[in-house]
Formats: structure tokens, C-alpha cells, sequence
């Protein structure tokens, strides 16, 4: 077994492996760049080299870099964890020719199925079924529109050595086809240093399943039951979960016996997925396969108690696998939710900076090698006060819940995201709650155009519907009272002037209209207990017990004999006299006033905001990387004004109304922050 090896990555998944390797008693080697130069991966393991400037072009795709840390550390392997150099032919070749054992495929494997357009060639050639498309690298624009007609609309467009969205499009017409050819060009050729392109017929109403598949260098090949990865927003998969609801045991057999013999026909050894697309007929067809450990696959050690990690090192090592197929177990549901740094108010724009908080929920499930919990798992790569670079993706942690059953897990994962604390950037933990809650997601009706068919023009705070508004009135008063008795237990207080608890309130909150509501409440003590109190909300009452610290934001509690976990927190808003309240997805700014002062701010006047229509502001911190108009040319809603780079994508800003551009704030090239000018109009 290796005594060292190098991690070629950052973030969640190098942090990931870390944790394998120490299990294993196998030291560790770090690289970063200079924004992880304080970086939690670095923190984690034994050693860590510098290897360049922020941009993964100047580091963590510098494979010669990488391969003379490996050299100067003693690493007698490297894991390259995924994307960057994880499916990159010739570092895995590099890595051998310098007697570095590369821990993943052979070279010569990840050449014939890790470039997207070799692998559909051979699938064709083992007879396997796949997508009509071009599958030859496409020159220009315009050759991509004859193509796309040819096949017939809608037509998708991915780049070779795309992944996680990136580099992909889908076309519905000759304009979206010559649009996102070069776009898809563009972000490849920035982030994978490979700009090929080709196009395939788009599968409508498909949905996206994977198997795991795991081989060894005496020839044996597993697969390890499959993934459901349809919950998708822009090709990013949001929600993965293992088992699939979706397809029957026969269909899982013959997915994954074609899983196998595809990666037979390579010699394939290492972790490594198969994708398909599959028709609501359970027909499926390869699409795809990802020559090295997927995102999400703790899914499927949570169902099989397997650690993949641990698998890919030993087997890079030479020992044979330790379980044929029928040792491979399927135990209750797994669920995993990206957590991800963008907004999903603001149409999903990235987020970046300081995270001020980050207290992730408990975890409760024990490492695969152990024995099977239910419970929850964490895995990041970030800290409470650490960065978010602008650099990478904007993934912050992976959740992930294993439960009996679907709707176990599904209420599990609900749980830990009402529990799950980030403060200082944006999360898309609203969204994930929305998705969660969605009555065709809990019942598994749906493929991978569900978020574009119910959220296509947008998320909006009302996509979250609470089952119970008036409980977060409730804990909201219930929280404050609690805030008021500690106060009056001060000394010193001056006689007659003492903070009086009182029980009598009323909850100011806004509507979906930006009106206030006044809600009266009354909050007692429940038969003297502490911490227990009745809460009544109208003509709904509940009863609240929690002993939550005062200024924890997580707030933990029973309600009506009923677990709940919330989230409180004072002065977050506008307003530092308001609590906001957040639940199952839903938030609430809530003032509690006496009812004397309730009746005095309705009294109070309303001070409209400034009027910001005459600007076009930076949505993101960014790279302003086109500036699309001119000073006094005519503009019209939906014209392109300005392009940012933000996280390895490529964000367009369009004008929202027609107008005339006046003065232009910033210039090609400027690294923008949030709310920057970059142009007004006249």
C-alpha cells in the first residue's frame, strides 16, 4: 500500500479524500493556488506546495506542477479527484511514464471513454444503442447549424471534454445553435483547455440515470447499482439520489450489465460512471462516461457501505476487488443536495465572499467502513470565516441524508436543511427546500426538465409555500419573549423603568404585496416550565418548548409534540429590530412590538426606495468580460449588454426595456463587485 499520495484538487472532494487516506494511515499531500493559499484541504493534510496563480490555468491545470510536487514530496501516487486533470489522457499518461501510479483509470482507458466523442464511437462499435448526433468535432457556427437542422431540433451542444454543465447548451432553433456553439467553445476552451464541440439529438422529457461501476486489474468489473440525477438546472444536477424511483429491477440489471461491459471492453480500473439518458419507457441509451469518482457519489456508499475512495486507492495499488456483484448491497435511500454559493432570488447568480457563518447540521451517519446509520453526512471543502473564491465552482458542500425509505429520507434532508447555517454570501438551500417539498419530486414524477417546466421564469420567495405561515409568527414571538426575560433579569435596572416581559404582542410582518400585517399574539409560560411556553396565533395555538442558547441561530425545540428545526436570527434584515425566521424554505421578517407600538408604526410614513432603473448594476462579483453596447445606440428588452465571468460560467446581462445607453461606468476587463454601475441610460 502507498504511504504518500498527492490530491491534484481543492475544495470538497480533496478534502474528501483526505479523510480516506488518513483512515488508511496513508499521508497526504495538499496543492493550491494562491486564493487556497488558508483553504480547509490545505489545512487538512500533512504536507502542501504552492503550484500558482488563482485561476485554474495557472494551477490546478498545470500538470507538470502537480507531478513535481509529487516528486519534491515523495508522493508515491496522485488522486485527481474530478474535474481539472481527473479525465485529462495525458497527465494520466505523464503521471506512469515518471513512475507515479495515477490513482483512477489507465491512460489508455480514459482516452477511449473519457473524451466524449471517442466513447460514443466505441459504444457504437460494441453495438451499444446510443443518441443520433454528429459525433466529429465541429469546426465553426455555421457548420453547427447545418448540423443541428440535419438532426432536427431541439439539438444539444456539448463540448468534448465538458462536464458539470459546463460547455453545454441545448438549441430550439438556428439562432440558439450558432449562439451557444461559440459559447460552449468559449467556456471550454477556459475551463478544460479543449474546445471541441459536437451536437446530438436532445431527448425531451428524459431522464438522467447513472451507474457506478468499479473495476480492478486482474479484469473484474462491478456495478454498484445506479444513481437518479434527473433534478437538473442548466445540465448542473441539483438533487442525486440512489436508488433510482424511477426503473425496475430488470431495467437496473440490464443498465448495469451494459455498464460492465462497456468498461470491459477498455479494461477499465478504478471508480468510473456510466450515464444514460432513459425514455419514460425505461428504454435507455449511453450518453456519457465519467472516467473518474462523481460528485455525487456518496449516495451510492451510503446505500452499498462501501467507501469508493478507499476502492480506487486499493485497487491503483494492485489488489483485486474485495466483493464480486452479488456481494453488492442496496440498503434504504440515499439523497444528496448541492449546496451551492449563487442566489436563487436573483436568478441563480453566483455568490462570493466571506462566509461570516457556516455551521452545517450535525453529522449523524457513520463512515461507510463502520456499520449502516441512518442519519446525515457532510462534506465540504469550507469553514466558518472562509473564503469563496470567484475562481471555481460555486459548490460549498454536499449534503447528504440516508433514510429506510424515499420518504424518510426525503424528511431527513428537509431537517438538515432547515438546520443548515451560512451567513455572509448567498445559498440555494431555499431552492433545495422548494424542490423537496414539490408535490411531483416527493412522488418521483419527473425527469430532467422538471425545474425548467415549474420554475422556468424564475424562483420567487412564494415557489416556497409553508404548510403552517403561523408558526414562524409563533417562534417568532416565542424567541422574542425569551429575549425579553433575559433582559429583565439584568441588575440594575432603575425601579418602574425595568424591562417588563409582558405577554400581549403584535407580529408585523410583510406581505406578498410589501404591505404590514399585524398579527396579535400572546406568548405564556406553559405551567412554569422554562423554555416551554403557549403560543397562541389567532385561533391557532401551539405549544413551543426548545433550549436553544439565546444567539444561536439554529434553533431546535418541540411544537405541538412535534420535532421542528428553525432557524432565528436578530437584526439580519434591513430593520436590526426584526427577527427573521426561517423555515422548510420559508423566511419571514417579523417585528414584535407591543401593541402600543404596533399602533404607532402604522402611523409611521413609508419611504419609497430610489428608483435604479436608469442603471445596469453588476448582479455578481466578476470579471467584466464584454461590454456589448456603445454610448447613445438604441437598446431594446432582451438586447445583450454586457457579459460577466463569474465561477467558470459566462453570465449575460440583457436589457429588461428598451432605452438609449449614456455613460458606461466600467470597462472591458474590470473586476466588478456586487452592485457595481456598469452603464446608465439616458
Amino acid at each position: 500500500m502507498f504511504k504518500k499520495i498527492l490530491i491534484a484538487n481543492r475544495g470538497e472532494i480533496a478534502c474528501r479524500v483526505i479523510k480516506t487516506a488518513k483512515k488508511m494511515g496513508i499521508l497526504t499531500v495538499a496543492v493550491y493556488s494562491d486564493a487556497d493559499k488558508d483553504a480547509r484541504h490545505v489545512e487538512l493534510a500533512d504536507e502542501a506546495v504552492h503550484i500558482g496563480g488563482s485561476a485554474s490555468r495557472d494551477s490546478y491545470l498545470q500538470a507538470d506542477r502537480i507531478i513535481a510536487a509529487c516528486k519534491k514530496t515523495g508522493a508515491e501516487a496522485v488522486h485527481p479527484g474530478y474535474g481539472f486533470l481527473s479525465e485529462n489522457e495525458a497527465f494520466a499518461r505523464k503521471a506512469e511514464e515518471e513512475g507515479i501510479v495515477f490513482i483512477g483509470p489507465k491512460h489508455y482507458s480514459i482516452a477511449a471513454m473519457g473524451d466524449k466523442i471517442a466513447s460514443k464511437k466505441l459504444a457504437n462499435e460494441a453495438k451499444v444503442n446510443t443518441i443520433p448526433g454528429w459525433n466529429d468535432a465541429i469546426e465553426t457556427a455555421e457548420r453547427a447549424v447545418e448540423i443541428a437542422k440535419d438532426i432536427g431540433y431541439p439539438v444539444m451542444i456539448k463540448a468534448s471534454a465538458g462536464g458539470g454543465g459546463k460547455g453545454l447548451r441545448v438549441a430550439f432553433n438556428d439562432k440558439e445553435a450558432f449562439e451557444g456553439f461559440t459559447s460552449c467553445r468559449n467556456e471550454a476552451r477556459n475551463s478544460f483547455g479543449d474546445d471541441r464541440v459536437f451536437i446530438e439529438k436532445f431527448v425531451e422529457e428524459p431522464r438522467h440515470i447513472e451507474i457506478q461501476v468499479l473495476g480492478d486489474a486482474q479484469g473484474n468489473v462491478i456495478y454498484l447499482n445506479e444513481r437518479e440525477c434527473s433534478i437538473q438546472r442548466r445540465h448542473q444536477k441539483v438533487i442525486e439520489e440512489a436508488p433510482s424511483p424511477f426503473i425496475s429491477d430488470a431495467t437496473r440489471r440490464a443498465m448495469g450489465e451494459q455498464a460492465v461491459a462497456l468498461a470491459k471492453a477498455v479494461n477499465y480500473q478504478s471508480a468510473g460512471t456510466v450515464e444514460f439518458v432513459v425514455g419514460k419507457d425505461q428504454s435507455f441509451y449511453f450518453l456519457e462516461m465519467n472516467t473518474r469518482l462523481q460528485v455525487e457519489h456518496p449516495v451510492t456508499e451510503a446505500i452499498t457501505g462501501l467507501d469508493l475512495v478507499e476502492l480506487m486507492i486499493r485497487v491503483a495499488a494492485g489488489e483485486k476487488l474485495p466483493l464480486a456483484q452479488q456481494d453488492v448491497k442496496r440498503e434504504g435511500w440515499a439523497i444528496e443536495c448541492r449546496i451551492n454559493a449563487e442566489d436563487p432570488f436573483r436568478n441563480f447568480l453566483p455568490s462570493t465572499g466571506r462566509l461570516v457563518r457556516f455551521q452545517p447540521p450535525k453529522e449523524t451517519m457513520f463512515s461507510a467502513d463502520t456499520e449502516h446509520l441512518y442519519g446525515v453526512r457532510v462534506d465540504t471543502g469550507v469553514y466558518d470565516g472562509g473564503e469563496i473564491p470567484m475562481f471555481y465552482d460555486s459548490m460549498i458542500a454536499k449534503l447528504i441524508v440516508h433514510g429506510r425509505d424515499r420518504a424518510h429520507a426525503i424528511a431527513l434532508m428537509r431537517e438538515a436543511l432547515n438546520g443548515f447555517v451560512i451567513r455572509g454570501i448567498n445559498s440555494n438551500i431555499p431552492f433545495q427546500a422548494a424542490l423537496l417539498a414539490h408535490p411531483k419530486f416527493v412522488s418521483g414524477d419527473f425527469n430532467t426538465g422538471f425545474i425548467a417546466e415549474h420554475y422556468g421564469k424564475g424562483f420567487q420567495a412564494e415557489d416556497v409555500p409553508h404548510d403552517d405561515p403561523d408558526f414562524l409568527v409563533a417562534l417568532a414571538a416565542y424567541m422574542h419573549r425569551r429575549y425579553r426575560a433575559r433582559a429583565s433579569g439584568i441588575s440594575g435596572q432603575l425601579d418602574g423603568h425595568g424591562v417588563k416581559v409582558g405577554e400581549q404582542f403584535v407580529v408585523v410582518v410583510m406581505d406578498d404585496k410589501g404591505q404590514h400585517v399585524h398579527k396579535p399574539v400572546s406568548v405564556t409560560d406553559f405551567h412554569g416550565q422554562s423554555g416551554s411556553s403557549a403560543v397562541a396565533v389567532g385561533e391557532r395555538s401551539y405549544k413551543i418548548d426548545s433550549k436553544a442558547p439565546l444567539g444561536s441561530i439554529r434553533v431546535e425545540g418541540i411544537v405541538n409534540n412535534r420535532a421542528f428545526v428553525a432557524q432565528v436570527e436578530r437584526g439580519a434584515g434591513k430593520n436590526p429590530l426584526a427577527l427573521r425566521v426561517v423555515h422548510n424554505g420559508t423566511r419571514i421578517e417579523a417585528t414584535v412590538l407591543s401593541p402600543l407600538g404596533a399602533r404607532l408604526l402604522s402611523l409611521m410614513p413609508y419611504k419609497a426606495p430610489p428608483d435604479l432603473s436608469k442603471f445596469l448594476m453588476s448582479p455578481m462579483p466578476g470579471l467584466l468580460v464584454e461590454v456589448s453596447v456603445q454610448p447613445g445606440q438604441q437598446v431594446q428588452a432582451g438586447e445583450k449588454l454586457a457579459v460577466i465571468e463569474a465561477m467558470k460560467m459566462e453570465n449575460v446581462l440583457f436589457a429588461t426595456q428598451d432605452g438609449v445607453v449614456g455613460h458606461i461606468a466600467a470597462a472591458k476587463g474590470e473586476s466588478l463587485s456586487v452592485d457595481q454601475v456598469i452603464m446608465e441610460f439616458a
